[in-house]
């Protein structure tokens, strides 16, 4: 099984270059993110016509959230509040979580809150944000039957993990993405039991998944990997490939993510 994750900064801009790229990498689930549009808008048709069923939570021009599957999945939900109630509806009214399970696995899409800027209002509740995905992460895995769950996180995370992540790190401390408090509040999340797919194959730095527009950052390979694969450890164990897919960052009016593809033996 193939999964992508692809911050498309806007479907209905980058349509095209999302179904050409299907058409070449036909992986069994995309998750995007940065869809900008509302559900009723989304644009299913082209994707229905590749053979894949939609799973949208949008809003009007910022975030939103899809999964494009090959086979139809299960028990499919959206934002915090279906599995941790209503006090964390506000947290829910940008769309930035949705979940589904395709046979063995649930895979969570996320896009997590950029923080604007070192301690700014958006910087604290981009910290309470990932505070509570770990609370309802951990809910996901260890629902109240008792049964364990093989789940697969991805999306934006909007976090350098590592130094190595980052293609200068020099002052990171002071730069958001990459302050130790929204590095903390991820590994938090990953002490849960996740793993990183990409580092268990690619150890080496330079290697990115976005890319600023300005500066001619793309050309001189001036990035950061803040789009990532987490899974659990039956998962990790199963997992056969992590590849980052350059290609669509080079066309012209890209987004300024790019691919991140993981495959996994089910």
């Amino acid at each position: 099984m193939k999964i992508a994750t692809w911050n498309v900064n806007s479907i209905r801009t980058r349509l095209a270059h999302v179904g050409a790229w299907l058409e070449t990498n036909p992986v069994d689930i995309l998750c995007l993110q940065e869809t900008k549009v509302v559900e009723p808008d989304f644009p299913r048709a082209p994707f229905t016509d590749l053979g894949y069923s939609t799973y949208v939570s949008g809003q009007k021009s910022y975030n939103g959230v899809a999964l494009i599957s090959r086979t139809p999945l299960e028990h499919v939900s959206t934002g915090f509040a279906p599995v941790l109630g209503d006090g964390v509806l506000d947290l829910d009214e940008q769309k930035r979580v949705i979940t589904g399970v395709a046979g063995p696995l649930r895979v969570v899409n996320l896009y997590v809150p950029n923080g604007s800027a070192i301690d700014s209002d958006k910087y604290h509740h981009k910290l309470r944000w990932l505070s509570v995905l770990r609370d309802y992460l951990q809910a996901l895995l260890h629902p109240s039957d008792g049964s364990s769950v093989a789940c697969l996180i991805c999306g934006d995370f909007n976090i350098a993990l590592e130094d190595r992540d980052i293609y200068n790190p020099e002052g990171r401390e002071n730069l958001v993405m990459a302050s130790e408090q929204e590095r903390q509040a991820l590994r938090a999340i990953l002490d849960l039991g996740f793993a990183d797919t990409f580092r268990k194959f690619t150890e080496e730095a330079g290697h990115f998944s976005w890319w600023d527009y300005r500066a001619g950052a793309f050309r001189q390979n001036k990035g950061w990997r803040i789009d990532h694969h987490y899974v659990t450890p039956d998962l990790y164990e199963k997992t056969i490939a992590c590849t980052i897919d350059p290609a669509p960052r080079q066309l012209s009016q890209p987004s300024d993510h790019t691919p991140v593809v993981v495959e996994l033996s089910l």
